[in-house]
């Protein structure tokens, strides 16, 4: 029996003008970046002389010595790693309870609830910085890491039951009326019928959580005075004098900054891609 032959589709002229698009648009997305690591190894003589663009002269680790002898980065690293961690999966879990009672339990006044969600979501940080910090300082928590974890949660906590609220609204309902009639009780429905479901949605809910948390900068700038308890963001800015800056050793704290995300971002692609596939099909 002869093997199958498999046909080859010609490219036509208009796929490789699509492709060259395709190619000067992540060329363009991916200068940034590039200039980034670029400048990173230059050192501040050579980016005053050449400027930002050219090719270092010469390979050097001098501006990542310079931040981290300047910078606490492991401790700034770890609070980074520990806040956004807790935020991320506590406001994931109070929005999936949340919307679980307004999606599906039917509770009263759900529409308002969820738009009164929506319009916190839209608030300003600027708006709400007065009555945190004075929040922060009448509980102890000023300064502390603990502070920006408790504010962080309940706004995205508030975003999160926003989308899966409308997610769950339209959940089946006969799938449900089925795990009542066998007799499982709200508790049950949720982690066994309802959760699973929601699983691909609300993972990517917490990988944009904790990127999102991550990069948050004025309220943790706010809150956050002390040294010990900063994030990356916050250390970063340190480095920005009042009448001079460093340019090559902030490109070398971004460098080290970005790293985690980026590496934790590819870590969760497939994770996106299938959540993002899950609610599509759905």
């Amino acid at each position: 029996m002869p093997a199958p032959t498999t046909k080859r589709r010609k490219r036509t002229a208009l796929n490789w003008v699509m492709l060259g698009l395709a190619a000067m648009i992540a060329v363009v997305m991916a200068s940034p970046f590039l200039l980034l690591v670029l400048n990173s190894f230059k050192t501040g003589a050579d980016y005053s002389t050449n400027g930002p663009l050219a090719w270092p002269t010469s390979f050097t680790l001098d501006a990542f010595v310079s931040y981290l002898n300047r910078v606490n980065f492991p401790r700034a690293l770890w609070n980074s790693i520990l806040s956004s961690t807790i935020i991320a999966f506590a406001s994931a879990a109070l929005a999936l309870l949340a919307s679980y009672a307004i999606g599906i339990g039917r509770i009263r006044a759900s529409t308002t609830i969820t738009a009164i969600l929506l319009i916190a979501t839209m608030v300003p940080h600027e708006a709400l910085i007065y009555p945190l910090f004075y929040g922060a300082q009448a509980t102890g928590l000023l300064n502390s890491i603990w502070s920006i974890i408790a504010v962080f949660i309940v706004l995205w906590a508030a975003y999160g039951t926003y989308i899966l609220s409308s997610v769950m609204s339209t959940f089946p309902r006969e799938v449900l009326e089925a795990a009542a009639i066998d007799g499982a009780g709200r508790r049950r429905i949720l982690w066994s019928v309802v959760y699973p479901i929601v699983r691909p949605t609300l993972t990517v809910l917490v990988v944009f959580i904790f990127i999102w948390s991550w990069n948050e900068f004025y309220i943790p700038l706010i809150l956050l005075g002390d040294p010990a308890s900063q994030t990356v963001p916050i250390a970063l800015s340190t480095l920005r004098g009042q009448h001079s800056i460093d340019i090559t050793v902030v490109n070398a704290g971004s460098l080290l900054s970005l790293i985690p995300t980026l590496i934790f971002f590819l870590l969760f692609q497939r994770t996106i891609s299938r959540g993002v596939i899950a609610g599509a099909v759905k």
